[in-house]
């Protein structure tokens, strides 16, 4: 079990036209806007991830994305990680299993479809559906060799109130990912950590409001809960994440 604040994130968004749709008003939650035909955004996102309770633990991760609106219901979206971690003080059972440092290490890639049915601006209430794949060659936590492929599937759900200065959105997906760990030499004596390849199930809900308090300027709130299911262990953990976000768009980035 685990209850924590969001990881400092922020996002910048470049656009190829003066356009607002597809704008990510939160930091984690997803719109069921797509970007219209012709289209595109470029994203850049930096998330910090620190305090593991003891030692030290920062990490922090780089993920360029490019997005292209293929039709006017169908966004595509390919993408780049990169991260850097330091650790130490730090030696967790099946988890950190020793020191690691390193600068700017490419971790993987990853490409999404995501088709609106319902447009949160022309009907009742927005609603899309996304599919993704990302594969990691590096664990994300531990820094180790790690190879992880994953496909998602995600509901998403938006609604516009008081003349578009409140939105509101939903998210509802399931994660199922394919794990297999590379052997580490020199591990502490009884020190578990598994190499048979895993298969985990993650499932996972979110929902937030955002406010525009002054134009161009959104202030946000969300939470999300997971729980996450793995070959030998059942549930494995379950997890609550709750935040702000602070949204600044202009009719060429945001």
């Amino acid at each position: 079990m685990k209850q924590q604040w969001l990881p400092l994130a922020t996002f910048l968004a470049l656009a190829s036209t003066t356009v607002s749709a597809g704008e990510n008003l939160f930091g984690t939650l997803k719109g069921a806007e797509t970007l219209p035909e012709g289209a595109s955004e470029l994203y850049q996102k930096v998330i910090y991830r620190s305090d593991k309770g003891q030692g030290v633990y920062r990490a922090t991760d780089y993920i360029t994305e490019y997005e292209y609106g293929a039709t006017n219901k169908l966004s595509v979206t390919s993408g780049i990680k990169l991260m850097t971690l330091e650790t130490s003080g730090l030696i967790i059972d099946g988890y950190l299993p020793s020191v690691k440092s390193f600068d700017f290490k490419p971790k993987g890639i990853e490409a999404s479809l995501k088709y609106m049915f319902l447009s949160p601006a022309l009907d009742d209430i927005g609603l899309a559906g996304s599919l993704s794949f990302d594969y990691d060659w590096i664990d994300t936590h531990s820094g180790q060799d790690k190879d992880t492929f994953s496909i998602e599937t995600d509901l998403l759900l938006q609604q516009f109130a008081l003349e578009g200065e409140l939105v509101w959105a939903t998210n509802i997906g399931t994660e199922f990912t394919f794990a297999d760990r590379a052997e580490i030499a020199n591990l502490p004596q009884d020190f578990e950590w598994p190499t048979d390849p895993e298969m985990e199930i993650e499932i996972k809900i979110g929902t937030g409001l955002s406010y525009r308090f002054m134009p161009n300027w959104f202030v946000s709130f969300e939470g999300f809960y997971e729980t996450e299911f793995e070959t030998e262990v059942g549930q494995e953990r379950w997890s609550f994440f709750a935040g702000p976000s602070l949204h600044f768009g202009d009719k060429d980035w945001w």
